[in-house]
């Protein structure tokens, strides 16, 4: 069938393997398969409407469109989508395709000639200007234009077609289409006389301009909504090539190639894309006709715009700014103020790492609402209540904020912008400590519909941000130990984003810390630490962090001072203030564990007042969550448990379960050490409120299986029940004590020195 369109056509125009003219100037042309879908079309005209019920011939009005539309298949696959909606003219069909394929010439010149009957008599089976009819008629030109051989071909080609269609195995087909292809090719040869190397000889033939066409836009649109459903990029690139090789010319192609060369992280073969669809639109003169004179300057300046922002994607900050220049430069000699605005944008995207790159936004804002450029306007207004909630903004600013811009959004139906808006809002959320809130975001997010129209079988808001949001889903879950639950959410971002897709490394980093957490729990430190290299490949400063960490309880104290006080400098320096406060909580502690409480003081309020300052609630509890468990250990429990009433509260409401473990189990060592100096029945009252709060920690710890933790509870109310004279209750702990010991050694840090 391929050969027979190059035989046709395009051999005539080729030179070396190379197409010289567009071959999209032919509308269309008969194939073999073409053919099937007009007997199918043949068949439902005289199939009367009593044969066919109402709901079969509902699935075979919408099964028409893509088989008009989409590629060539094998014939055995259209009979199967036929069946599928109507099993009785699926036979009728193939019946007509046999009698006309095992008969003669002249059965199929009889059937192209009754096809015209269609649209004759008063009231016609087909009308003229339909999208059956226009098919219909395009076939009847294209096969009236075809000389006598060139007919024979296609009989000849319609004959294999049929052939191909009733093997049964997948060998039997191979070999024949084999052995059609260099019959074919000798034919061609032979007759015109044209060299072209076996290797240049497409193995599929050229699609129509409206196949061409539907394949883009269908591909394009998956790769948006669906990235699974769409072709693998080895496969669409293969597709691609195909479609260039008979059009060099054809930009869209070439910029699907570049989406398709994104997906992959292909720098080289993206920008290779890029330049060739923006050197097409030139030559071919798209811009120029639609543009005016401005055409030519128009593709210039948004082909270094793009380029820009690819390079910017890549990392390449340097070459991103140069092509941004450019893009400027071009863009103010034509006045064009909305290239200018999103180099703006692209302006401060380079720059936000500068103190001033507010002023960049506010102004970018302020133009892109003057020019009437709502999805700038709204994306600005998105970075600038990024950069305030880093900047440490109250809340409520924030979400007026984003009302502002989610107002805007609603009102130009801007879907992507507002699922970017509800994910930005979970993590603001998240940042101040929120977790209840951040919760019920990620859901509305998940339970929203797509504002744009997508077909039935395509996942909807199948974005990046819809990934964060499930990100943060399954981190949440596994903070309050339903690790089920998560490893579920997990399994669909596998699913919906698998490893080869754009925003896989979101879930694969996602994935790891939770796996590291739960090492850690367990007491795995070599588990946990297997862990950190594929932390750093997706993550560098949080990979460093977590080697700090289980350095730290491997009791590899001076290793994990270095690291963390690089690691500490290196935030300063980015301004990461989350990371900063988390690191100062780590060296703190490791302070302690080395029996340095006074040093860690310093550090404990440092870390507290970057809390305050930044508004980050939930750091802040756990820094005085910090002071408390130092003032223990320097002798003063009272103001310990002070502190503890101040920060206890947010821990419970929104911490993570080991957070509130630690908290009670906190309390209760305080009250402990307060009741030394209590008398006896004071005292025995307080130790009896103290084994109840170790119970609620053991019920924490349990939840999220950390039995290191649970064996210091275990010890502590075994000593707790002996001071009490509760000899059963005493014999049980240090019988789960014992357990887990054997099962946990210790590495020698007194039980005190652990929060």
């Amino acid at each position: 069938m391929a050969s027979v369109h190059e035989s046709l056509y395009f051999n005539p125009m080729m030179t070396n393997g190379v197409v010289h003219a567009n071959v999209f100037g032919i509308k269309d042309w008969v194939t073999p398969y073409k053919i099937a879908v007009l007997v199918l079309l043949n068949e439902m005209g005289r199939t009367g409407e009593g044969a066919v019920s109402l709901l079969e011939r509902r699935k075979l009005n919408q099964l028409l469109l893509p088989l008009l539309q989409g590629p060539d298949i094998t014939l055995s696959k259209l009979y199967k989508l036929i069946e599928e909606s109507c099993p009785q003219l699926a036979n009728s069909v193939q019946i007509r395709i046999k009698l006309m394929a095992e008969g003669e010439l002249k059965d199929m010149e009889q059937f192209f000639d009754d096809l015209s009957d269609s649209f004759s008599g008063t009231e016609p089976e087909v009308h003229k200007t339909s999208v059956v009819g226009l098919f219909l008629r395009h076939m009847i030109l294209a096969y009236s234009k075809l000389s006598f051989s060139q007919v024979f071909k296609l009989y000849t080609a319609l004959q294999q077609y049929f052939q191909n269609g009733e093997k049964k195995t997948v060998e039997d087909t191979d070999m024949e289409l084999t052995s059609r292809e260099e019959g074919e090719r000798k034919m061609e040869k032979e007759e015109l006389d044209v060299s072209v190397r076996e290797e240049e000889v497409s193995c599929s033939g050229p699609l129509s301009q409206k196949q061409a066409e539907f394949f883009l836009s269908q591909q394009a649109s998956l790769l948006k909504n669906d990235e699974t459903k769409a072709l693998t990029p080895a496969s669409l690139q293969k597709e691609l090539n195909n479609l260039l090789k008979f059009n060099p010319d054809f930009a869209e192609a070439h910029y699907l190639s570049y989406l398709n060369n994104l997906r992959v992280q292909d720098v080289f073969s993206s920008t290779h894309s890029l330049l060739h669809y923006f050197d097409r639109l030139i030559l071919t003169g798209a811009e120029s006709k639609s543009n005016g004179e401005e055409g030519y300057g128009r593709s210039l300046r948004y082909a270094a715009l793009n380029l820009a922002a690819l390079h910017c994607r890549f990392g390449h900050y340097q070459q991103a700014e140069l092509a941004l220049q450019e893009a400027i430069r071009i863009a103010q000699e034509s006045n064009d103020h909305v290239c200018l605005q999103h180099c703006l944008s692209w302006l401060y995207v380079l720059g936000q790492k500068r103190s001033d790159s507010y002023v960049l936004l506010e102004h970018s804002v302020k133009k892109a609402v003057h020019f009437g450029l709502p999805y700038l306007a709204s994306l600005g207004i998105q970075s600038l209540v990024q950069q305030r909630a880093f900047a440490g903004k109250t809340a409520n600013k924030l979400m007026d904020a984003l009302k502002d811009s989610d107002l805007l959004h609603w009102k130009h139906s801007l879907s992507e912008l507002i699922d970017i808006s509800i994910a930005q809002k979970t993590a603001i959320w998240r940042l101040y400590g929120r977790s209840t809130m951040a919760l019920q975001q990620a859901q509305m997010l998940l339970s929203m519909n797509s504002l744009e129209s997508v077909n039935s079988g395509v996942q909807q808001n199948n974005t990046e941000s819809f990934a964060v949001a499930l990100c943060h889903l399954a981190e949440l879950h596994a903070e309050q130990g339903c690790f089920a639950a998560a490893a579920e959410v997990l399994k669909h971002l596998k699913e919906r984003f698998p490893p080869n897709t754009q925003h896989a490394q979101l879930w694969m980093l996602c994935d790891q810390k939770i796996q590291f957490d739960r090492a850690m729990n367990d007491g795995k430190y070599h588990l946990a630490d297997s862990l950190v290299t594929g932390i750093t490949a997706l993550n560098g400063i949080e990979g460093v962090y977590r080697k700090a960490v289980v350095l730290q309880a491997q009791n590899q104290m001076s290793e994990a001072h270095k690291l963390l006080q690089k690691l500490l400098t290196y935030c300063q320096k980015l301004k990461n203030t989350e990371m900063v406060i988390s690191v100062l909580l780590s060296v703190a502690e490791l302070y302690w564990r080395s029996s340095s409480p006074t040093i860690a003081m310093p550090v404990l309020l440092q870390a507290l007042a970057l809390s305050k300052e930044y508004r980050l609630q939930y750091l802040a509890s756990e820094t005085v969550l910090n002071l408390a468990f130092a003032q223990l250990i320097l002798g003063i429990p009272e103001q310990a448990l002070t502190l503890l009433h101040m920060a206890i509260e947010p821990i419970l409401a929104d911490g993570a379960i080991l957070d509130k473990g630690r908290a009670m189990f906190l309390v209760a060592k305080c009250q402990v050490a307060s009741a030394a100096s209590y008398d006896p029945p004071k005292k025995a009252e307080a130790l009896e409120a103290a084994i109840e709060n170790l119970n609620e920690a053991k019920n924490y710890f349990a939840k999220v299986d950390c039995k290191e933790r649970i064996r210091d509870v275990v010890y502590f109310q075994a000593r707790l029940y002996h001071t009490l004279g509760k000899t059963q209750e005493r014999n049980r702990c240090a019988m789960l004590f014992r357990q887990l010991h054997q099962e946990l050694p210790s590495h020698g840090v007194p039980l005190i020195n652990h929060l």
